[in-house]
């Protein structure tokens, strides 16, 4: 079990937490979304300094946390601490286009978009144009 005192995250490290998050929230994490978000890490400028391996560390941290009682406050609470605000919605893409990536939206995953759209301050609009651009790029 991590220790919550002890968490900092890096803007990026919030980034692959969020996209992890929505992997793990329906308990089933899929190999097309590992593809997604090693995909993100490996191609978006967001992530060019960023260290490959951190991806085992962020996730980690995510499942204890969500085995924790008030485990997905924590998270929220580290990925706001971490995240400056002109990267929310990106960060809300990249969970959308995680959560699209096997084609189907299980329940947990759209309860998991709703906080997060709360949590990040995601302008109902905003997040309207950002699901309907995952949506368009994930269709078969």
């Amino acid at each position: 079990m991590t220790d919550d005192t002890s968490l900092t995250l890096s803007a990026q490290d919030s980034l692959v937490a969020i996209m992890v998050a929505v992997s793990a929230s329906d308990e089933n994490i899929r190999t097309t979304e590992l593809i997604k978000i090693q995909a993100a890490v490996n191609l978006l400028p967001i992530f060019a300094d960023f260290d490959i391996d951190r991806i085992k560390t962020v996730s980690q941290i995510v499942f204890d946390l969500f085995e924790q009682e008030d485990g997905l406050d924590a998270f929220f609470g580290l990925v706001r601490a971490a995240l400056p605000e002109r990267l929310h919605e990106t960060a809300y893409a990249l969970a959308c286009d995680v959560a699209a990536a096997d084609g189907k939206l299980e329940e947990a995953e759209l309860r998991l978009l709703e906080e997060m759209r709360y949590e990040l301050t995601i302008d109902r609009l905003h997040a309207a144009a950002i699901e309907r651009g995952a949506r368009a790029r994930h269709l078969t």
